[in-house]
């Protein structure tokens, strides 16, 4: 009688999860599909508009071009906004703005296209040379290891080439944004450039983070990743069947669709024109290609991911840093749940309830010293709002908990300043709508502080000494 009651129990258990991920996939597929036709319906109208005014083209009309003052703008460090999972930059799904339109709120800024789910470490590599030119070089070692081309897009011209210690940067970063700007000041400090050997973690004036990845997310295990290693997918799962997805996206290579979104696996060279069907089947049972190793996003947001990431990076002394942490849950009688039902992107709600629950498997060791399951409930639908607020394991960095951006002046360099905002993941991205006056605030907050609250007194560099 109980092992049939427990075979009931179980089926239900698989009924439930298989019944979940239908959900969860029918979900993103529309979300996916309603970006993609909101940027092409967007681009339609624009050509369409075009079209229609073009009969009064012949109709001159004289203005009267004034010169533009760059004398002030030549000064101020250009802000670098960097998108996270399955973002994009400029120049990717028509006049669509994953930043929803923030980049107009000032006159530098700079909105890098990267692999949407390429590696933390590639996607460092890739906005280096966004800035300052050249082909992109993953390095020798990596590429080897990782079983990719060493070299991958080249920039013709560096959309910031002077960039260095005396011209540094402001950097925004969004979700895994954020980690890939600390990858990258951590390959300037450890001169991992080759030809640039005059790099150092000083080329980055600040770094503002909105729901940044520093310490990994309980959702990664939701989506498919074993939470026993953090690197490997369960056979069935979200995860598997975006898998699947790219691949073929990526092998099918049909250049108007990667022109227009991309995931950033070109360096893998999975196309049909050099690997051939035998290829694809090769990819898709996981032999080769970019899911065949450690190579991608989602191993690098797990726990153990960001721990191994995190043990090697650094927060420096001249750099300022602010984050922003956002939540989407509440407690009820002791309970976390999520704090609203219309506030939440049907996107996300599902996975705030969820992440909110989370246990860590019990037959499985603690991913880190000290772990406990209440610490990462809250969160806002991707990430567990703990993961955002500053880097945290394995070894805590300095910080400071603000209400009021204005408790933090004068900001001081090398602190972690974070604030926890009502908000979900996607909140402050792509529809400007949703968030309404809070968009204006907080990116208006951003770039206040970046134009008016950080600057740097370079120090004196005495003969055969280095600052560090």
């Amino acid at each position: 009688m109980f092992s049939s009651l427990d075979k009931m129990i179980r089926l239900w258990i698989v009924a439930l999860q298989f019944s979940e991920l239908i959900v969860s996939s029918i979900v993103h597929m529309l979300y996916g599909f309603y970006i993609f036709s909101t940027a092409v319906a967007g681009d339609l109208s624009q050509a369409l508009n075009e079209l229609l005014s073009k009969p009064n083209m012949n109709i001159e009309v004289k203005e009267e071009v004034v010169p533009r003052d760059t004398s002030t703008n030549e000064i101020l460090p250009p802000i670098v906004l960097v998108h996270g999972i399955f973002g994009f930059g400029k120049g990717r799904l028509g006049a669509l703005s994953y930043f929803a339109g923030a980049e107009k709120k000032d006159e530098r800024v700079l909105v890098p296209d990267l692999g949407s789910l390429t590696s933390i470490y590639d996607r460092a590599r890739e906005l280096f040379y966004y800035l300052k030119g050249g082909r992109v070089d993953y390095g020798e070692e990596h590429s080897k290891a990782c079983g990719h081309s060493q070299f991958g897009r080249l920039y013709e011209q560096g959309h910031y080439p002077e960039w260095d210690e005396d011209h540094p940067i402001h950097f925004v970063g969004h979700s895994a944004g954020a980690q890939v700007v600390r990858v990258l000041q951590q390959m300037l400090a450890d001169k991992a450039f080759k030809g640039y050997e005059s790099t150092n973690e000083n080329w980055v004036l600040s770094l503002t983070s909105l729901s940044g990845a520093f310490n990994g997310t309980t959702r990664t295990y939701l989506d498919g990743m074993q939470p026993e290693d953090g690197r490997t997918m369960k056979p069935i799962c979200l995860l598997q069947l975006c898998r699947i997805g790219v691949i073929i996206y990526d092998w099918l290579d049909i250049p108007w669709l990667k022109a227009y979104y991309n995931f950033g696996f070109d360096h893998f060279n999975i196309s049909w024109k050099k690997v051939g069907v035998w290829g694809l089947v090769d990819c898709l049972l996981g032999n080769s290609g970019p899911f065949a190793s450690d190579d991608w996003i989602l191993p690098d947001l797990t726990i153990q991911g960001s721990l191994r990431l995190n043990s090697h990076l650094h927060s420096f002394p001249n750099t300022y840093y602010f984050s922003y942490a956002t939540k989407r849950t509440k407690k009820i009688l002791g309970v976390t749940v999520p704090s609203s039902i219309f506030g939440i992107h049907p996107l996300l709600f599902i996975r705030v309830l969820q992440m909110s629950q989370w246990r860590h498997p019990p037959d499985v060791s603690s991913p880190y010293k000290g772990y406990r399951d209440e610490d990462w409930q809250d969160n806002d639908g991707a990430l567990n709002t703990i993961s955002m607020t500053h880097p945290l394991i394995p070894v805590e960095h300095p910080s400071r908990f603000v209400k009021d951006d204005s408790d933090c002046h004068p900001l001081q360099p090398g602190i972690w300043y974070y604030k926890i905002v009502e908000a979900d993941h996607i909140f402050f991205i792509v529809n400007r709508e949703r968030a309404g006056v809070q968009f204006d605030l907080i990116y208006d907050s951003i770039f206040e502080r970046c134009r008016k609250h950080v600057f740097r007194k370079t120090p004196q560099t005495l003969p055969n000494e280095t600052h560090h």
